[in-house]
């Protein structure tokens, strides 16, 4: 879950961002069948590359070979995506999700979507230039599902335990300003596009935030005890999730053709974990939905 610090600072009421539907048919993109596991040198876009999950997924991504294009927003109060991934083969594609105008061209060439979004629940500076929860968690991604084409083989998207328990608490303390909500609103909205989808609920995230991109840096974090993970098919996990665990649990789900429309809430426990290691990471997704698992929810 993301942050919860408040600045304290006065802040205008959310821009209403309208909602375009586009039609996929007008978005050329690669013919693959929906899916499949992706190719080493297949194009990925990361939104969210320069948060702290996406800094992680994007170097993940290009460690295995893959190609990455980065959504930028170009805001002036923060560095842009061009300088975090200065000097690593990461293409910077210039737009802002919440408005459809700027996405043109975005999904040319891509094979699967990681969108790593997101804001904090509570008013704070990352709030600053109409970024709350509506616009981040569902204006900008709505219009991130609607432009994606129907060919893709996978679309990942990292959401937040919590979202189906937004009126309990703690969650409903979390949701004053609706992050979960609308997070959830986005999840079901993905669910119905008839893309290939995979959803990833982390628990209160840890580790980080980066915020400077530096390949090897990154690929030798550690979570120092606790790299095992914790998965379950349902919102039922309370705890932490490292954004190490988290950013390596979306790139395995690319590589596996069985996470396929599948949720997944993820956090961190002790032990040494599936660290990078593929076909542990999918005895332990296979294992959530599996006819035992099933029998027991």
């Amino acid at each position: 879950m993301h942050s919860m610090r408040s600045s304290g600072w006065m802040f205008a009421p959310a821009r209403k961002f309208p909602l375009v539907r586009p039609s996929r048919a007008l978005v050329v993109a690669p013919r693959a069948s929906q899916g499949c596991a992706l190719e080493s040198g297949d194009l990925v876009l990361v939104a969210g590359a320069t948060g702290g999950v996406g800094q992680l997924v994007t170097a993940k991504l290009l460690e295995r070979g893959f190609r990455v294009r980065a959504v930028d927003r170009a805001r002036t109060n923060r560095s842009g995506a061009a300088q975090l991934f200065r000097g690593a083969a990461v293409e910077v594609f210039p737009a802002d999700l919440r408005d459809r105008s700027t996405m043109v061209g975005l999904m040319q060439g891509v094979a699967a979507v990681c969108c790593c979004t997101g804001t904090t629940a509570f008013p704070s500076s990352r709030w600053e230039g109409e970024n709350g929860p509506r616009n981040t968690d569902w204006v900008a991604t709505s219009n991130l599902i609607d432009s994606t084409p129907s060919t893709i083989k996978r679309f990942v998207l990292v959401t937040s335990v919590g979202v189906e328990r937004f009126k309990e608490f703690p969650f409903n303390i979390l949701n004053l300003f609706g992050v979960l909500k609308y997070k959830r609103k986005s999840e079901l909205h993905l669910q119905s596009s008839g893309l290939s989808y995979t959803i990833i609920r982390p628990g209160r995230l840890t580790d980080g935030p980066y915020t400077s991109f530096d390949l090897n840096t990154l690929l030798q974090a550690t979570a120092g005890n606790r790299q095992d993970v914790q998965l379950s098919p349902r919102d039922d996990q309370r705890g932490e999730a490292s954004r190490i665990a988290v950013a390596e649990a979306v790139v395995q789900t690319l590589m596996l053709p069985s996470t396929r429309n599948h949720y997944y809430s993820i956090c961190s426990t002790e032990g040494e974990g599936p660290g990078k290691d593929t076909a542990k990471w999918e005895t332990l997704f296979s294992s959530c939905y599996a006819p035992e698992a099933s029998m027991l929810a």
